[in-house]
């Protein structure tokens, strides 16, 4: 990357980038950890919550892409010692840095559909009662 005219790279947590999208995209890259962090943006949420927003990830992925995000500072997990055990995650305040970034990734991607996709609703089943 240059800046002023120099060549520079950025070293960071034991780490060599060449562009500073790149160091971005390593906390945030991949097709999971920044939907996450979209549902993730304005409230706390149990991981079968997440499961729901997010109905195409596995429960394994879902796991290793929020044990890599709280690795990276970005996620917090709470564990709360009760019958049955109940764990949330929420952003933590590096996390929340990134909302506006990802929001700004959530604009450009609807503006695309909207001009050039076509937006369905989804007809859920519903259960019947016994």
């Amino acid at each position: 990357m240059i800046i002023q005219n120099k060549e520079v790279v950025i070293d960071l947590h034991g780490e060599t980038f060449h562009c500073a999208l790149d160091v971005t995209m390593s906390f945030i890259g991949g097709k999971w950890k920044s939907v996450i962090l979209w549902y993730l943006r304005n409230k706390t949420m149990r991981f079968s919550e997440l499961k729901k927003q997010i109905p195409d990830i596995t429960e394994k992925m879902l796991s290793l892409q929020l044990k890599a995000l709280e690795e990276s500072g970005l996620v917090k997990r709470e564990v709360f010692m009760e019958v049955p055990l109940k764990v949330e995650y929420s952003l933590t305040d590096f996390g929340k840095s990134l909302t506006p970034v990802v929001e700004m990734i959530a604009k450009w991607g609807r503006n695309l559909a909207e001009n050039e996709g076509v937006f369905r609703t989804i007809e859920k089943e519903m259960k019947k009662q016994k």
